[in-house]
């Protein structure tokens, strides 16, 4: 069973418990490059709320008939 989870490193003596690990072949790691937030990213964050598919379906349809 392969799980992706997602950390935050707060001490380098956590890393190197993590590079043990993979060394251990009991997980991988894989990096992921840092995408410091802009003001711009920080102005939409949350804008947006979760809505199930037939919310969405609905707005679309509705939309794509106005331009009719």
């Amino acid at each position: 069973m392969i799980q992706t989870v997602t950390i935050d490193i707060m001490n380098e003596k956590a890393m190197k418990l993590l590079q043990d690990l993979e060394q251990l072949q009991l997980i991988r790691l894989r990096k992921e490059e840092n995408t410091p937030l802009t003001k711009k990213n920080i102005n939409y964050k949350g804008a947006m709320k979760k809505q199930n598919l037939e919310e969405v379906d609905d707005q679309l349809e509705k939309l794509r008939n106005g331009w009719e």
